[in-house]
């Protein structure tokens, strides 16, 4: 069975509830689609909040319309083991990709493990107050907090969901990660700096130039390898899996729990602004429901599927496609 229901609108700067807006391409268009045991967004990828500036000097891109189609399973189960992010982690609910990594490598090795982390400072790509820039598809994409998808400091906002369909959030959890009444807080992941000096590639410290430059210590902060924890949130008071993207590295996970929908695995070198292999049975067109609030189906550790919804290119310049292939050592 397919749920449609109206999503929401962007008219200039405001969020409008309502239908779908598709007098102009650099509108947000989105829907949120639930069909059979999948959810879908699919949407043109223009934000539903006002951007930086594009082009600009470390980003030589300019957003333009895209056709991304994402699935992803309304009731995830853990994998037997974390999967990479390659190269997409997920999709906010206003349609846009969280890509964590970069293209841009040491000496321009795009085989080395040193790739250059987007968000500490040591090389510009450009991005925006939102963390954002665009790849030369006209993609624009997250590599940090999306701060246009938060409603105040101190709010655990539901943001979108993993590639695996587990929930996302912003950077604020319940200090009690079991306790839904509990103060909301600053969420910490637990990788820190390496100490020492690297030992090959671009030598020296490690400063927090490259992803290498990490590692995860479990129990060091309130997050897990995959920078997700289970506990309640406001969908889910009695609980699931999900994810933060957080303040400080790794920003967004660089590893999911579940499995992967093969929709978000974007082939190299296509140059048309979409967004992996449109899966098999995917919605043609039908507009669809997005869930500002309230339970989205899903996101429950293994165990059997419920009876219903639960209650509860180097400094200075960014021109090559983002990704990562790796993700930091754990300790």
């Amino acid at each position: 069975m397919t749920i449609s229901r109206p999503i929401f609108r962007l008219i200039g700067p405001l969020l409008v509830l309502g239908g779908l807006l598709q007098s102009s391409s650099l509108v947000n268009q989105t829907r949120i689609e639930e069909q059979g045991d999948y959810r879908y967004i699919i949407s043109n990828g223009v934000p539903n909040h006002p951007t930086g500036e594009f082009p600009n000097p470390g980003n030589p891109n300019r957003i333009s319309a895209q056709n991304h189609t994402f699935r992803m399973p309304l009731y995830p189960e853990f994998a037997e083991s974390a999967t990479p992010v390659r190269p997409i982690f997920g999709v906010a609910l206003n349609g846009v990709p969280f890509e964590p990594g970069t293209a841009e490598a040491w000496e321009n090795d795009r085989s080395t493990p040193w790739r250059f982390e987007a968000l500490t400072g040591f090389i510009n790509l450009g991005v925006d107050e939102h963390n954002a820039h665009v790849q030369p598809t006209g993609s624009y994409h997250y590599h940090g907090v999306p701060t246009g998808l938060l409603h105040s400091e101190h709010t655990m906002v539901h943001i979108g969901y993993g590639a695996d369909g587990f929930p996302v959030y912003g950077p604020h959890g319940y200090a009690d990660a079991n306790d839904a009444s509990s103060n909301v807080v600053d969420v910490h992941s637990s990788y820190r700096l390496k100490e020492g000096l690297r030992p090959d590639g671009p030598g020296g410290l490690h400063d927090g130039a490259f992803v290498g430059d990490f590692e995860y210590v479990a129990g060091l902060g309130d997050l897990d390898e995959c920078n997700g924890r289970f506990g309640a949130t406001p969908e889910y008071p009695e609980g699931t899996y999900h994810y933060y993207i957080t303040e400080s590295f790794p920003f967004i996970p660089r590893c999911l729990k579940g499995t992967p929908d093969e929709s978000f695995l974007r082939r190299g070198g296509r140059g048309d602004g979409q967004s992996g292999n449109r899966p098999s049975g995917s919605p043609p067109g039908r507009h669809g429901n997005q869930r500002p609030g309230g339970p989205p189906p899903g996101g429950h550790p293994p165990g059997g599927r419920p009876s219903g919804p639960p209650t509860g290119s180097m400094p200075g310049g960014h021109s090559g496609s983002d990704y990562e292939p790796t993700f930091p050592d754990s300790q």
